[in-house]
């Protein structure tokens, strides 16, 4: 599975994740500038931004921000939002990021981490995010909560969009939570899988440490609700580079 984002990442992902909309991005925008606490114009880099929501709201918000992700498809549909051009879209790994930056604050969003079986990898990205951000710039890594997703996983899911059936497996293996998608249309079906490492607070913040990067808080949930190991959906990252 090692390469599973390159064929997941593609024009079904656009159907499975169809339900992602415009104002869920804002609300959680409005909360990251007050983490953040940027200057207006402030250089944002949005790495792994997909279809380009949170792009689209921290330049609704004033700031200057390029988007990064390294599926042509999804930045296409984040050109299609863009119909002015506002932000910088750009095709590229996370782990060898095709800019030099620096930005005053590089976001990481919707477990956009952890992809990768060796840990290694996922530490360049880490150190990607070390490189791109000015002497004391912020980050935000907006990643899942194990312990919660151990506890609640749902093992099968399906569902119907526009005559179309989506049905998701679920399960923990090896350290990870993989999930296979098959998509039925007609007599037709595509699978795909993915996988996100279960990385619990306590390794992360050691990657972080490893990556000089500094952690000056971490929340359960975009209402900034102090992260809870057992009760918290997401564990979000606020913090900044060290030197």
């Amino acid at each position: 599975m090692s390469d599973w984002y390159r064929k997941s990442f593609g024009d079904d992902y656009l159907l499975v994740y169809k339900h992602r909309d415009m104002q869920g991005a804002y609300d959680e925008v409005k909360r990251m500038i007050e983490w953040l606490q940027l200057s207006p114009g402030a250089d944002v880099l949005d790495l792994c931004c997909g279809m380009g929501r949170h792009s689209m709201a921290l330049n609704d918000f004033g700031y200057n921000v390029t988007g990064i992700d390294l599926s042509e498809v999804l930045l296409s549909e984040a050109r299609k939002l863009d119909g002015q051009n506002l932000v910088r879209f750009l095709q590229g790994d996370m782990r060898e990021v095709p800019l030099e930056g620096p930005y005053d604050a590089v976001v990481n969003l919707f477990t956009s981490f952890g992809y990768f079986e060796d840990d290694e990898q996922n530490v360049k990205v880490l150190k990607e995010i070390h490189r791109l951000l000015k002497a004391q710039g912020k980050f935000i890594i907006d990643f899942l909560n194990p312990e919660y997703v151990i506890s609640h996983l749902v093992p099968f899911s399906t569902r119907d969009e526009d005559g179309i059936t989506i049905e998701e497996s679920r399960r923990i293996e090896d350290g990870f939570v993989r999930k296979s998608i098959v998509v039925k249309e007609g007599a037709e079906e595509r699978t795909y899988m993915e996988q996100v490492k279960l990385f619990d607070l306590e390794r992360f913040q050691e990657m972080l440490r490893a990556s000089n990067l500094e952690i000056d808080h971490v929340y359960g949930d975009y209402n900034a609700s102090e992260y809870d190991r057992e009760l918290s959906k997401r564990m979000i990252f606020v913090g900044h580079r060290k030197g």
